[in-house]
């Protein structure tokens, strides 16, 4: 009878056993896409009417993913006293009546000119046209580019920056144009910071007065801004977090941008959907995935940026005033525009900037994270993100990202309606297992040989 009793108990313990395991494998975390939608929906619809940098709509943004950080199970980072970091950024805005002249032709702001981009400095200085190289930009105060061709804004403006050009000035195109939007680009520096100093200066000239201005070739040109205006606002960074078991273990950082362009002036709303409402709603995502376990062995910082479309502001913020100590930062997973997929991308998979520069995506990779290297490296998207500022600290950091060029970036049409929730959804997913192991685990990411980033 005894006998009977404790096969009967193993079989019993067998079966219970066989029954974990199957709740266990069963209780696989599975992100939701209505989770998925309903942060979308909230941060790029038209109430936060496109979360625009240092504004209230940013500022409620932050207070959204703040208050699900804390319906998670999250809390103040370390020091903190709540899930809110601020920091004052100082505008520097034109007053919309900048005047070009140059061997007595004189082209005004609003009548042939557009002011694209300006640090609120006039410009004196000798003009010269560049060819179709800006590697080869003449070292000219005042440098005029008659056709851009296919090479991106951001490179000539690289190229001019190297040459130590002050006014770069371009000619009018409809897709330049629809670029700018209307609107002027300013820097916007953090208060606490220096002022910036003199650099470039980006004007668009109609056809005629660009025309009419590279006959002056060799002239001298004169750049008059007239008012200029500095005001300050403050910018928010939403922080949550996880309390892992080991605290010598470090901690790991996910992260993504609140902020996108506001409404521009001819009130049409950027809503920023893709860019980066999607990043938002996977830190989102991953934290309630995070939270819902057992808790992990490593400490996760869970933060959404301000600022970051005014020069990654919320980060360098961050950066310099950190909750716990950058040393104990393990590595930093940055998530940017994973609402559409790449079609030159195999699919399902988003990219990773700088990829070859770690081990850490390679070791994502090898854990079911669904991404691959960088397609456009000449695109240095490594170091127009987030993730640079705190990879510049030497903590390994990077971005992924769904489609980097995507043709809806910094455009209009970057709405709910032109997501890939399905696909978004599925990226989120893969990234839980990994992020698990890795704050379970004891790997922490190193740099590649020549891969750190460094200041100039």
């Amino acid at each position: 009878m005894k006998l009977i009793t404790t096969t009967v108990r193993s079989l019993l313990i067998a079966g219970l056993l066989t029954c974990s395991t199957a709740a266990q494998a069963q209780e696989t975390w599975r992100v939701q896409q209505a989770w998925v939608s309903a942060h979308e929906n909230f941060l790029a619809g038209d109430a936060l009417q496109g979360r625009g940098s240092a504004t209230r709509d940013e500022a409620i943004a932050a207070a959204y993913v703040a208050s699900q950080f804390e319906g998670f199970g999250l809390t103040p980072a370390p020091g903190m006293t709540g899930y809110f970091q601020t920091a004052g950024v100082t505008r520097i805005t034109p007053g919309g009546h900048a005047v070009l002249s140059a061997g007595g032709f004189t082209v005004a702001e609003g009548a042939g000119l557009t002011l694209y981009y300006s640090g609120g400095h006039d410009v004196t200085g000798r003009i010269a046209v560049a060819g179709a190289d800006p590697a080869a930009m003449p070292a000219s105060p005042v440098v005029l580019v008659p056709d851009m061709g296919a090479v991106p804004a951001g490179v000539w403006m690289g190229g001019a920056q190297s040459r130590g050009v002050r006014l770069l000035v371009l000619r009018e195109t409809e897709a330049l144009m629809r670029r700018a939007g209307g609107r002027t680009r300013t820097p916007v520096v953090l208060t606490e910071s220096s002022d910036p100093s003199p650099g470039l200066e980006i004007a668009i000239l109609s056809a005629e007065a660009f025309d009419r201005l590279a006959a002056l070739d060799g002239s001298e040109a004169v750049l008059d801004l007239g008012e200029v205006v500095r005001t300050e606002t403050p910018t928010t960074n939403a922080i949550g977090f996880l309390q892992g078991t080991d605290d010598s273990a470090g901690v790991l950082l996910v992260t993504a941008h609140l902020d996108h362009l506001g409404v521009r002036p001819d009130g049409v709303i950027m809503h920023g959907a893709n860019d980066d409402a999607s990043g938002v709603a996977a830190v989102l995502e991953l934290a309630r995935a995070m939270a819902a376990g057992e808790r992990p062995r490593r400490s996760i910082l869970f933060v959404c940026y301000g600022s970051e479309e005014l020069g990654l502001l919320g980060s360098q913020y961050f950066a310099e005033h950190p909750p716990i100590p950058l040393d104990r930062i393990v590595a930093n997973l940055e998530i940017e525009m994973i609402g559409q997929q790449d079609p030159n991308m195999p699919a399902g998979v988003m990219m990773m900037t700088g990829f070859d520069r770690s081990d850490f995506g390679p070791a994502l990779k090898a854990r079911g994270a669904l991404i691959a290297p960088d397609l456009y490296p000449e695109q240095n998207f490594f170091e127009r993100s987030d993730n640079y500022q705190l990879a510049l600290q030497g903590i390994v950091a990077h971005t992924i990202s769904g489609w980097a060029v995507t043709p809806t970036y910094h455009m209009a049409d970057d709405t709910v309606a032109n997501l890939n929730l399905p696909f978004m959804t599925a990226a989120i997913q893969s990234l839980v297992e990994p992020l698990r192991w890795l704050a379970d685990g004891d790997f922490t990411p190193q740099w590649t040989a020549n891969g750190r980033p460094t200041r100039d």
